[in-house]
């Protein structure tokens, strides 16, 4: 999700903030989001991984993994959250995870507008900063202010020297306050979170704030699960795979843009003149978890659904549902529809499947419909790669070399997290195992009062 200036409001520190094995281990079994009917089942394990417990944050040079729930389909849930302890004492509270912002927030106690309820089968929870120990205003003349500042995500009131933000994401929902009121779909009950993690590139982010006191690596990983329910797992450190390949992130921008450069179709390169995808002007390529599809200009659009539509006439019926060119098909996409791949500078390519660029729409009677989960963009030259592209594959945000890996994989098992332990040696750690069949092997951390991480949330607005 894109933030831009919407009005203003008092920013608050949490020191410190609680990411606890206590009650919410940093790495748990997968959870998803499944039928009521496999709740109490959902429950034992649950419990079962409350019980493992691992190494100390400091001993494996700032890693920490979070597992993930939710799922990409817009049809389910539309997004993957995770849950974080948050004030002293520590209190849970579930965000979705947005590396399109930068600001990691919560619902207040005094919100107006927030919802009370959540149709993921969550308890919502709301901050009070008046029972936290740890929560203090922050001034003007604080660095993290001026970081907000510099990504237009804060300003400053003369008047009692209090540094304030409130911010408005692309899909036009809003937040002010910790938030103190909201907006848009942040209020609708049926997907409701308690707030957002930003994990953007600027200084106001975690992923900066941690990096910027020795506390993480200025790098961090995401694994999200498709099929069966979702899931997956999110981690403060780099998720090592053979098969990576990386792109560097255009320089000097405040998202994660990369330079995509031609999109294939069955191996042919699409008709798209390659200024449609450059970086200037408010045009080109962004990575965004807070976004459930993917977006294309018109330019790329048009020949996209196109080759796509050339590709499967001989064996399924095209046919245009509510805008969206959707399929008719009795088989399966994998067996009818081309691979697509996203080109991109420095030799990497993204190769989806056509469970990566379709959507299912409905299934009766043994017919299906699909139809394409990209959408078009009128008179605006972005791409923007949303959960639909990123689910199934290992991402890594290097940001220290300045570049964005990825690598397809079965978010549902293992995966390896490169760590430098206190002896300054470079350690593998087993980041989870999410095996049905198998008990979790995983990283359990306990860092209440171990760190301090500078983060930002509002608590009321001013006039």
């Amino acid at each position: 999700m894109a933030a831009a200036l919407f009005s203003t409001a008092i920013l608050i520190c949490l020191l410190p903030v609680s990411v606890s094995s206590s009650g919410f281990p940093a790495a748990l079994k997968l959870e998803r989001a499944i039928p009521a009917n496999h709740e109490m089942e959902m429950n034992e394990l649950k419990a079962r991984d409350r019980t493992r417990h691992g190494r100390l944050l400091q001993s494996l040079g700032g890693v920490v993994d979070f597992p993930v729930d939710g799922t990409f389909d817009p049809f389910v849930v539309g997004l993957y959250y995770t849950k974080l302890r948050l004030g002293s004492p520590p209190r849970d509270f579930y965000v979705q995870i947005d590396t399109g912002s930068d600001v990691l927030w919560v619902s207040c106690a005094s919100c107006n507008g927030c919802p009370q309820t959540s149709g993921l089968q969550i308890q919502l929870n709301y901050f009070d900063p008046g029972s936290s120990a740890t929560a203090t205003p922050i001034s003007c003349s604080d660095q993290r202010c001026s970081w907000g500042v510099q990504s237009s995500d804060s300003g400053c009131s003369v008047q009692n020297n209090l540094c304030a933000y409130t911010f408005q994401y692309g899909d036009g929902s809003g937040t002010s306050g910790c938030s103190t009121s909201q907006t848009g779909d942040l209020v609708k009950p049926d997907r409701a979170v308690d707030g957002i993690f930003g994990f953007g590139q600027q200084g106001m982010s975690v992923i900066s704030q941690l990096a910027s006191q020795g506390v993480a690596p200025r790098v961090f990983s995401h694994c999200l699960k498709g099929e069966n329910g979702g899931g997956g797992i999110l981690v403060l450190g780099e998720i090592v795979e053979p098969n990576m390949v990386f792109t560097p992130l255009v320089p000097s921008q405040p998202h994660y843009n990369v330079n995509l450069l031609s999109i294939s179709v069955n191996g042919q390169a699409l008709p798209i003149n390659p200024s449609v995808f450059s970086t200037s002007n408010g045009q080109g390529t962004i990575i965004d978890t807070g976004t459930t599809l993917a977006y294309l200009s018109e330019a790329a659009y048009i020949p996209f659904v196109e080759a796509i539509t050339n590709a499967v006439s001989q064996s399924v019926r095209p046919v245009v549902s509510k805008g969206n060119q959707c399929y008719v098909l009795t088989s399966s996409v994998a067996d009818v529809f081309p691979p697509v791949s996203l080109n991109f500078a420095g030799g990497a390519s993204m190769f989806l499947n056509p469970q990566d660029y379709l959507i299912q729409q409905n299934n009766v009677g043994g017919t299906a419909v699909w139809c394409i989960g990209f959408q078009r963009i009128q008179n605006q030259g972005i791409t923007i790669l949303g959960d639909l592209v990123l689910k199934d594959k290992i991402f890594v945000y290097d940001l220290v070399g300045q570049r964005i890996g990825w690598a397809n994989y079965d978010c549902s098992m293992s995966v390896n997290v490169s760590a430098t332990s206190s002896s300054g040696r470079s350690e593998y750690v087993n980041a989870g195992q999410f095996s049905d069949n198998a008990a979790p092997q995983k990283l359990s951390l306990d860092i209440v009062g171990n760190i301090i991480m500078l983060l930002l949330l509002v608590i009321n607005m001013f006039l």
